[in-house]
């Protein structure tokens, strides 16, 4: 009869014992543990300040308070109580965060207001990381900047539901005894201009909707990957004096537009400033900040080539030209089709000129290739290939951007200006910035720095484990 039974020996055992812990150990933690190298992340000016604050040992690691706060915002808990409560029921979580026991609410508060400027720098080193990354996956997308804003909701009172139909019952009684009011516009006035809790929160009109938050900028890239985060609070304000704060119309549509296009320049400034060795091509934008002074700008100063912001009627004081469409395309005198785009010419000591055809010709094959062929019934030019007008990109960067208006081209990349907006979408609802409980300037700062850090991370585990779907989807980390 065969033997059941084998003596094991110590190695054995150990072997055992250590297979069983990594087994135990959740996939998410492995994967940071093993891909990410937390003592090169972390900058030496963040170690230095943490641990020189006090002048002596400190109870909780600078590590353990980093990773805390980013499984929260991987977890999407909105509230540091979910998180401590996980802590205390995790020894896996504790012992990935290397926290012998669990900190209190109060330390977590003061670690993101007292250490603020360090987790910024720990995002702006990330940024310069993850570059490179973005550039192998798609080079063309990787080199272009999308800018959006957005208003994080603050916890105070006035955004309380009943606040605001308070104001419109104000609005309706007011409009009972003037029928030409309307109360929807009206109460846009009757609203305060900031939150009593904290002046920094301020009434905004937020994906059509009113709400009092603290506003922001974001910077991405053609992928959507995070790579400038800015909130327009005091310090911010009296850095950029030219930024605008109050109402300045009934419209609360155009109020948007104004503060939006004032604090575009601003953002890029900052963002130049962290990262003078990047550079990009492309820059992208809604209609919002369509204006001569900011084409002007991207397309010298700040060394866009070109420009995609779709045209904003608001903007548009005359109507266009009859020989050119709202587009600036030229339009043939015949029956004002838009003339077919040829090519753009240039050469020694000439400006840049676009040249435009016939919309009738055609290419035909010849001894020598291919040439164009004008296939109009009733030419107006003797040319082969029919009548040509060339424009001058330079003298109108509005309606010639680097990029001709409502191509095929233009289209399929201003389709990509949606990932700003899907990203901003995933810093709210995935990453837990929305239903946030606190007003406080500091902390909404910190908690926008490290969603952002999260979604860089993203980016380096994705290179690291050759699996470009993890780069915007921090949902699979924890499946």
């Amino acid at each position: 009869m065969r033997n059941k039974y084998a003596q094991m020996s110590l190695m054995d055992i150990y072997h055992d014992v250590a297979a069983s812990l990594e087994e135990d150990k959740p996939k998410l933690f492995r994967m940071l543990d093993e891909h990410i190298d937390w003592d090169a992340l972390i900058p030496a000016r963040f170690y230095m300040a943490f641990y020189q604050r006090i002048g002596r040992p400190r109870e909780y690691p600078l590590e353990g308070f980093i990773k805390s706060f980013l499984l929260q915002r991987i977890f999407g808990y909105t509230d540091d109580s979910q998180l401590l409560v996980t802590l205390r029921h995790s020894k896996e979580m504790r012992d990935f965060c290397g926290l012998r026991k669990v900190p209190d609410a109060a330390k977590l508060t003061r670690f993101k207001q007292d250490f603020l400027p360090y987790i910024a720098e720990l995002f702006e080193r990330l940024v310069d990381i993850t570059e490179s990354i973005c550039r192998t996956m798609d080079a063309e997308l990787a080199d272009s900047l999308i800018f959006d804003t957005t208003g994080i909701e603050s916890y105070v009172a006035e955004n309380n539901p009943k606040f605001f139909h308070s104001k419109l019952n104000q609005a309706k009684a007011f409009a009972k005894a003037n029928p030409e009011v309307n109360p929807y516009k009206a109460v846009y006035g009757l609203l305060p201009d900031h939150a009593i809790a904290n002046p920094a929160v301020r009434q905004q009109y937020v994906n059509g909707h009113f709400c009092y938050a603290q506003k922001a900028g974001v910077l991405t890239n053609g992928l959507g990957i995070i790579h400038h985060i800015a909130l327009f609070d005091e310090d911010f304000k009296a850095k950029h004096t030219e930024m605008l704060a109050e109402k300045r119309s009934d419209n609360p549509d155009a109020d948007k537009e104004i503060d939006d296009a004032k604090a575009l320049l601003p953002v890029l400034d900052d963002f130049r400033t962290a990262h003078p060795s990047l550079a990009y091509s492309t820059f992208m934008g809604d209609s919002s900040f369509d204006s001569y002074d900011l084409y002007t700008a991207l397309l010298g100063e700040y060394g866009f080539s070109r420009a995609i912001i779709p045209m904003n009627p608001r903007n548009s004081a005359t109507s266009p030209s009859a020989d050119f469409n709202e587009s600036g395309i030229p339009l043939c005198p015949a029956d004002k089709t838009p003339m077919r785009f040829h090519s753009v010419c240039g050469g020694k000591n000439r400006s840049k000129r676009i040249k435009f055809i016939c919309p009738k010709s055609e290419t035909v094959s010849t001894l020598r290739g291919t040439s164009w062929r004008c296939r109009c019934e009733n030419p107006c030019s003797s040319a082969t290939y029919g009548r040509s007008i060339y424009v001058y990109p330079c003298a109108d960067k509005r309606l010639y951007p680097g990029i001709i208006r409502g191509t095929p081209q233009w289209s399929a990349l201003y389709a990509k200006r949606v990932a700003v907006e899907r990203s901003i979408g995933s810093f709210k609802a995935v990453l837990g910035l929305n239903h946030r409980k606190t007003f406080n300037t500091f902390t909404t700062k910190a908690d926008l720095f490290l969603a952002g850090i999260v979604q860089l991370l993203c980016v380096v585990l994705a290179d690291r484990l050759h699996d470009c779907k993890l780069t915007l989807s921090v949902r699979k980390l924890v499946v």
